[in-house]
């Protein structure tokens, strides 16, 4: 109910929107009582209610007109007072372009009210109104930091700055600089609402850059904060700063004192040092981080309730990038999984006991969910699109869970699929809409790429759950099944492996090929001579290894007249650095090292292959999107064979399209390969012409047929779950 010294009659033609009525209601009693200040406050509101603004205002200033110095602040709060209180009223019945206007005419009365202008940006935001020159006209950023903190709203003031930093503008940064200081008495509160939306910024806006800002700025409420160190330091990495990325993960760890944040620090630390492509030091960090590992997870087991959170969950991330290990690996990756999983489904005990409402028959309409934050520019959303185009709609319903994605991202998905939602950090959201939607086998398309995905498979949302294409399996033991096929893990993986692996009959991935733009490189632009022999290797500075590229120089070393092209995202001179130190190393003059940037497009980048003669595939982690697309251009290619998944992508893609010229078994066939590929033309051409052929014959360039063995592979896995229960 409208709380004001009028009558009942008033109050109830406010309550009914019968605003002309009230109008005539107090002309009649500021006729019987002039002197009565207030019957001038809601005249003057009925006519605004009335959108009769200009009635409005005279109404008021007549009024104000009349009042002594001493009354001109007690009037204006009064009137303030009855016109706030009517804005919230119109908020609550669902009218807020009615409050906003209402509180335009406040800020008129009372410009520095500091409630009001918190209430003008969130309404603004929500209308779609507010624009960076409010931010001056309003006087906003001086306003604010004039306020007392003892009388200011923190929660109000929290909730705007939640919404407004979804923008990131620098008067928005500027803004949030503004609310600093009225949080130095409760700094975790500060930080605990900023640092959320700075991740979303970074990963789902792509805007590490505003990010950065963020995280530095709560790191002056605490310098030591472990969260805003953590995300810093990838923040860095993501914008390029590698130099401040890895300062910022060396002064975590050195702040870290238990064996777990200590491993989420050198996780960071290798993490830094690998965007930037430095390999100096990385086996010391690489040993220390594995021997935390074992201690944590020999006092994890003592105490089952120990700190592996999600976090650890991914701490080995980047082992596959520096060994071929995975009998020893895995193993490690399996218990660190077990234990997350226990604490995170105890922590979740509530959605964890909420039952399966799925029909348990075998001839149903089966629905297949797909949880994922790779759809959007990724390798995962270019490889995975098939399946969405060529999936049987009459017996299977697929759903979509996207993390971090915004609408314009899923265009192409949304019209696929029969649905699609989109979440942010909200795992106990997504697992009770899988429930909910009676999702019957749910695919993560993440593993251990991203930690909210894992927390929703975790807490098994579905009664069948399978993990596929993103990554290694992540071994959690609510995976039910890992999809491989005869080559992409070797015969006796099951040994290291908690899930069931899932053999398809042929690869466990298949595309109908890949669009191509023009090529922007030529060989003159490189000044490398026409006849020359160009090899190329095209990847992020996560897979360069010293050892690989060693071999590299010395396949250069044994070609004349060959040159090597290095394109991948990395830190340009510590890149540059790197291969010239080896090249030096190995009697290879760095003059025929070409350093080139990342194209704008992945089509311009697919048409640019073309200048390659042969392409040498990094190991103990091989290229996967990038050796698909190489041999979609027809483009021989150098691969060595390892043990573990990384480092058998390329062996089971070139196995596929009937192409065994360039799969080495050792460093020294490595080596061979690439010296009888450069200095052999006829064979070029011989390899080239199998990989053209194989266009029309290989299954890996048959979507459909994949598409048709993973949907077979559903069916069983179904029928499995059925005869089980």
């Amino acid at each position: 109910m409208f709380i004001a010294p009028i009558s009942t009659q008033a109050d109830s033609l406010l309550v009914q929107g019968k605003y002309n009525q009230l109008a005539s209601l107090y002309e009649q009693a500021i006729a019987d009582e002039p002197s009565v200040i207030s019957h001038y406050w809601y005249l003057g509101l009925a006519y605004l209610l009335q959108a009769q603004e200009e009635a409005a205002q005279t109404t008021w200033l007549l009024a104000m007109a009349e009042a002594y110095d001493t009354e001109i602040e007690r009037w204006t709060e009064e009137l303030s007072q009855i016109l706030d209180t009517e804005a919230q009223r119109q908020l609550e019945i669902e009218n807020p372009q009615l409050s906003w206007l209402i509180r335009h005419h406040i800020r008129e009365i009372s410009p520095i009210n500091i409630h009001n202008i918190l209430y003008l940006i969130q309404l603004g935001i929500d209308l779609d109104k507010l624009t960076p020159e409010d931010f001056k006209n309003w006087q906003i950023i001086e306003i604010l930091e004039q306020a007392s903190t003892e009388t200011l709203d923190l929660n109000l003031l929290t909730k705007v700055l939640k919404k407004i930093l979804e923008f990131p503008l620098p008067e928005v940064l500027a803004f949030t600089e503004a609310c600093f200081s009225h949080y130095t008495n409760c700094p975790l509160f500060f930080i605990e609402s900023v640092m959320p939306i700075a991740v979303k910024l970074a990963y789902q806006a792509d805007r590490p850059d505003f990010a950065v800002d963020l995280a530095k700025l709560c790191l002056k409420l605490n310098s030591e904060h472990p969260e805003a160190l953590r995300h810093l330091s990838c923040f860095y990495s993501k914008v390029g700063n590698h130099e401040e990325a890895i300062k910022t993960a060396k002064h975590f760890f050195s702040n870290c004192v238990s064996p777990a944040w200590q491993i989420q620090a050198s996780y960071l630390l290798l993490r830094a040092l690998f965007s930037a492509g430095f390999w100096l030091d990385v086996e010391p960090i690489t040993q220390r981080h594995k021997a935390l590992l074992v201690e944590m997870l020999q006092n994890s087991e003592e105490n089952p309730h120990s700190q592996i959170n999600s976090h650890i969950l991914t701490a080995n991330f980047f082992l596959p990038y520096i060994e071929d290990q995975p009998k020893e690996n895995r193993p490690l990756q399996n218990q660190i999984s077990r234990i997350f999983q226990n604490n995170f489904q105890s922590a979740n005990a509530h959605i964890v006991q909420l039952s399966w409402t799925n029909d348990r028959i075998t001839t149903k309409k089966l629905k297949i969910g797909y949880v994922a934050h790779t759809l959007r520019s990724h390798s995962v959303g270019w490889l995975s699109r098939w399946i969405f185009q060529y999936y049987d709609r009459e017996a299977f319903q697929t759903n979509l869970y996207l993390l971090y994605q915004s609408p314009e991202d899923h265009k192409w998905f949304r019209e696929q699929v029969d649905c699609v939602r989109t979440y942010g950090a909200e795992p106990q959201a997504i697992v009770t809409q899988v429930k909910r939607d009676e999702i019957d086998i749910l695919v993560d398309l993440d593993s251990l790429t991203l930690d909210t995905t894992c927390q929703v498979m975790a807490l098994k949302p579905a009664p069948v759950q399978v993990t596929w294409l993103g990554w290694d399996a992540s071994a959690l033991p609510a995976i039910d099944y890992y999809i491989a096929d005869p080559y992409v893990l070797p015969e006796n993986a099951q040994d290291y492996y908690s899930e069931t692996i899932w053999r398809l009959p042929h690869t466990y991935v298949a595309v109908d090929g890949f669009e191509v733009g023009t090529p922007t490189l030529r060989r003159e632009h490189l000044e490398i001579p026409s006849n020359a022999v160009v090899y190329l290797s095209s990847q992020v500075g996560f897979k360069r290894h010293p050892d690989t590229v060693r071999l590299q120089m010395q396949i250069l070393s044994q070609v004349p007249n060959s040159y090597f092209l290095v394109k991948g995202k990395a830190d340009e001179n510590t890149i540059r650095e790197f291969f010239n130190k080896i090249a030096e190393d190995e009697g290879v003059n760095p003059d025929r090292l070409r350093f080139l940037s990342r194209d704008p497009s992945e089509f311009v980048h697919r048409a640019n292959l073309g200048i390659a003669d042969v392409v040498l595939d990094t190991y103990p982690y091989n290229g996967a999107t990038t050796t698909l697309e190489t041999l979609w251009m027809g483009i021989p290619l150098v691969t060595k064979v390892g043990q573990q998944f990384a480092s058998r992508n390329s062996y089971t893609f070139m196995m596929n399209v009937g192409v065994t010229e360039g799969i080495a078994w050792t460093d020294e066939e490595y080596v061979e390969w690439g010296v009888k590929l450069g200095t052999d033309s006829a064979l070029r051409q011989q390899v080239a012409w199998k990989l053209r052929q194989s266009r029309q014959t290989s299954p890996l360039w048959n979507a459909k047929q994949f598409t048709q063995e993973m949907e077979k592979a559903y069916k069983q896995m179904w029928q499995r779950y059925v005869e089980d229960q």
